[in-house]
């Protein structure tokens, strides 16, 4: 994979930013016109952006990339293209207080293209959170520079040649390259930066964008909880937190990556997990649907922390429908694995897990969850199982996380005309649909006074008098 100097990307920087500049105000048929160069270009290489994933995970089931980078990518494209004319007519605001409101006075806000955004995305879907984006960022009106992961080379490299034969390098230009080269980028004075990855190589992506003062959207992560409620159904409970833990062999942000359990149910969540497992996947090594870890290192790190579970003597629930045998394969493919009631000081009830790997944490009171929740940086997600109102609102009103899904895990990250973002340690700042169209464009205040002469009636200008002294108590009312 190419690396490419710092001079040719702030060659390829100032090119898009000249380009911006004698562009003016950008066209709604132009920007129509990149969203759907991206739509295409997605739909035309299908098949070598799932054989490239597959490459690069060593195996990645095809349907879920199909459903989840493929499709996925397209629909937050069209939604902004059905939308875009009312996302860009300027908002109305009231105008005022007096006599700043004065017969005939308007205000307004028009959305401004920001200029340039760089877009770093991480490996775990690396089409979908390369293209995605591009639904706010195009449909504002930006020029974007992408660095994709170099843990997925392939894709990488086959998005790198698609973008570059469907868009002028001043529009859109794809960097490849290593740490250095995304070390590099980050610090280039962009309009924008969007970082989706890890939070703690978020910490050096915001340090690198203050140098140019570049404001930021870091999408992060975190330990996303589970509380299942005593008034839930167990086996649907189960299907649905083992269907997204096990997407992507749960290397997902925003997977579930704990769980609490009604003490008296943890047996029955258990079997349950087990059945809802073995409906899933009757079989894992050579299961097409079951995905591999990304690579050995990651490997290594997920059964390190089995590993240190069972050492220091928490149960181990490994679901293996099949019963293979997983020290004989091509790929890097875990069995999902229960941990129950595991400490805290585990190195699996500290990191983020991005894994199949799912503790499972007893509770008597749901009080004492929300405690040990709030007690852990804001997570990216949360989940809620249950049909007690009450209970729900209690959960939702006293934990703060980036988003939640009831009854469901990930979900609502497929809702575009949601928010999709995290809150302290994991993110900053929020996109999807009007959110993302909004996050990539300034809101400009614009304010257009009436024919009156305002400043004379009001008293506003020297020398101050009565009148303005009338006005100061009008407003101070």
């Amino acid at each position: 994979m190419q690396q490419p100097t710092k001079d040719e990307m702030v060659n390829v920087l100032e090119c898009q930013q000249t380009d911006f500049l004698e562009e003016g105000a950008v066209a709604f048929k132009t920007r129509i016109d990149r969203l759907e160069r991206v739509i295409n270009l997605l739909k035309s290489n299908e098949s070598r952006l799932i054989d490239a994933m597959s490459t690069d995970f060593g195996h990645r089931s095809m349907h879920q990339s199909l459903f989840t980078d493929i499709a996925g990518s397209i629909g937050p494209l069209r939604i902004a293209q059905t939308q875009l004319k009312d996302w860009m007519r300027p908002e109305k605001r009231k105008a005022g207080p007096f006599p700043l409101g004065l017969l005939g006075a308007k205000a307004r806000v028009e959305y401004q293209p920001l200029g340039v955004v760089g877009l770093i995305s991480p490996w775990n879907f690396p089409v979908n959170l390369t293209v995605t984006p591009l639904a706010g960022i195009l449909s504002a009106g930006n020029r974007c520079m992408i660095k994709p992961s170099e843990y997925t080379p392939a894709t990488s490299e086959a998005m790198a040649e698609m973008f570059h034969k469907a868009f002028d390098r001043s529009e859109i230009a794809v960097v490849t390259g290593g740490p250095e080269t995304g070390a590099t980028f980050s610090g280039l004075p962009f309009d924008h930066l969007l970082f989706t990855g890890a939070t703690s190589i978020a910490y050096h992506i915001m340090r690198a964008a203050a140098e140019n003062l570049v404001p930021v959207t870091l999408e992060l992560g975190g330990k996303s909880p589970v509380v299942v409620g005593r008034s839930a159904d167990l086996q649907k409970t189960t299907d649905s937190i083992m269907t997204g833990k096990m997407l992507n062999a749960g290397q997902i942000c925003l997977a579930p990556d704990y769980v609490f359990v009604p003490e008296e149910s943890i047996e029955e969540f258990i079997e349950a997990s087990e059945r809802s497992v073995g409906r899933m996947y009757p079989t894992l090594l050579d299961n097409p649907d079951y995905t591999s870890v990304i690579n050995q290192r990651h490997f290594d790190r997920l059964s390190g922390y089995v590993n240190e579970a069972r050492e220091r003597g928490a149960r181990i629930a490994e679901i293996n429908p099949a019963d293979e045998d997983f020290a004989q394969q091509p790929h890097h493919k875990l069995p999902p694995t229960l941990i129950i009631d595991p400490p805290n000081d585990l190195r699996v009830m500290q990191d983020e897990i991005f894994g199949p790997i799912l503790p499972v944490k007893s509770y008597r009171h749901v009080d004492d969850t929300l405690q040990e929740i709030n007690d852990r940086p804001r997570p990216l997600g949360l989940y809620y199982y249950g049909r007690d109102a009450k209970e729900e609102e209690r959960v939702l009103s006293r934990t703060t996380s980036g988003g939640v899904t009831v009854n469901d895990v990930v979900m609502h990250v497929a809702q575009e005309d949601l928010p999709f973002g995290g809150v302290g340690p994991s993110g900053m700042g929020s996109y999807h649909g009007i959110d993302g169209f909004r996050r990539f464009s300034h809101a400009k205040a614009v304010f257009t006074q009436s024919r009156l002469n305002v400043a004379e009636l009001a008293g506003l200008r020297p020398p101050y008098g009565k009148k303005l002294l009338g006005t100061a108590r009008q407003q101070m009312r």
